[in-house]
């Protein structure tokens, strides 16, 4: 192997054998002990070829189901291929299944010298990065908790802050930026661009693309297991939103709220019922840059409001607030409210934002914007495709002019 290259990927092919019958039963696997079962194959990759060179930011991108976790596990050790071979110059460490070995009836101090010997390190290694790993975790107060008690946001942020503790020569990371608040995202994000100056050789796996843009070097666009596409991050991306848009348009469904992984607080004395993207009265989340964008909330009062504030904030995929308004900062009256009435607020964004992927976060609050009787953090996304290139996090209606001489 080229001792420039990190890693060397040759034909690699996975196949998965898939069951037709399935027994969710003890009793329905011993009926049929002595069945002969029937599979179907499954082809994951299909003779996959790619190198990465040593200090290279390299991203795999595609759409679900386009085999590219699934590449990514092999490179890691954790699938063995089919067919084919793979090359690692140097050691490897793998941000995939944050958390795996994590034992939740052992304290967070415990477990980070757990986590910390299955990743190779000492504990006098452990000893000497245990308050950089705590403080960047933000959980101080909790180390002596058993893990059991933690949230799933803050075992996250203990595992990914264990795991950059490892110096490995090469990393895989797949969508670790997608987990954890907005503030914790922000600083994962710093500490791969700290890694990128490093000259770290390292593998992104995303969906964002505004993050393969800012990290990779190079990408790879793998579709129905195969690389698709090889090139720049400007080239991969292009090909990426011209493989996806008319797909995604046909089945788009309405954005719903997810109560159940989102970050929601206040009063109750307002609920928001829901939060969704338009363009026009259509319902869409995914849209390309002429098309104009309608947020709409709607809100029911559970008590009597006197003239509440509607608003919502988008952030994008970095956590990064980038526009804010409300119904008070507009001069937009809202009528008082009786218990069980409803209201519907609709913000129409001009066509300004550039690719990417976008949160919203709803919210209803008193007359004075003091008192907060719903927020919902991350109520629904939508994603910007189709500027052949945006580096920006807008893309406002400008002119340029050039003339010689002064």
């Amino acid at each position: 192997m080229d001792k420039k290259l990190a890693i060397s990927v040759h034909n690699v092919s996975k196949n998965f054998k898939l069951p037709h019958e399935r027994y969710n039963s003890l009793k329905q696997s011993a009926l049929h002990l002595f069945s002969k079962r029937s599979y179907s194959k499954f082809e994951a990759l299909k003779d996959i070829s790619f190198d990465v060179k040593d200090g290279e930011f390299f991203g795999i991108v595609g759409r679900n189901g386009s085999g590219k976790s699934t590449m990514l596990k092999i490179l890691g050790g954790i699938y063995t291929p089919t067919k084919g071979k793979v090359v690692i110059n140097g050691t490897l460490s793998p941000f995939i299944e944050l958390g795996v070995g994590f034992n939740p009836e052992l304290s967070g101090r415990d477990n980070v010298y757990l986590n910390g010997a299955i990743l190779g390190l000492t504990r006098k290694q452990v000893d000497a990065k245990y308050d950089e790993i705590v403080a960047f975790s933000e959980l101080e107060d909790f180390m002596d908790q058993h893990l059991k008690n933690y949230s799933s946001g803050m075992q996250v942020r203990l595992a990914f802050s264990i795991a950059i503790q490892a110096q490995s020569d090469i990393l895989l990371i797949d969508e670790v930026l997608a987990v954890g608040d907005s503030n914790f995202q922000t600083k994962c994000y710093n500490v791969f661009r700290q890694m990128k100056r490093d000259k770290r050789t390292i593998v992104f796996v995303s969906h964002d693309m505004n993050a393969i843009k800012d990290f990779c070097d190079r990408a790879a666009l793998i579709h129905d297991g195969v690389v698709a596409a090889m090139g720049t991050p400007d080239r991969i991306i292009n090909k990426y939103n011209q493989l996806n848009v008319v797909e995604a348009e046909d089945s788009e469904v309405a954005s719903e709220l997810a109560y159940d992984t989102t970050t929601r607080w206040g009063t109750g004395d307002a609920s928001i019922l829901r939060c969704e993207t338009l363009s026009g009265e259509d319902k869409r989340r995914i849209f390309q840059p002429e098309q104009p964008l309608t947020v709409r909330i709607e809100a029911q009062a559970k008590a009597s409001l006197s003239k509440p504030i509607l608003g919502l904030v988008i952030k994008n995929a970095e956590g990064i607030r980038i526009f804010t308004t409300n119904t008070k900062l507009q001069g937009t009256s809202v009528p008082n409210l009786t218990p069980d009435e409803k209201i519907t607020l609709n913000c129409i964004i001009p066509p300004i934002l550039g690719n990417g992927t976008y949160t919203i976060a709803p919210a209803v609050a008193d007359t004075d914007g003091k008192v907060i009787y719903d927020w919902i953090e991350d109520a629904a996304s939508f994603e910007i495709r189709g500027y052949d290139t945006s580096d920006g996090i807008i893309q406002p209606r400008h002119t340029i002019t050039v003339k010689k001489g002064s």
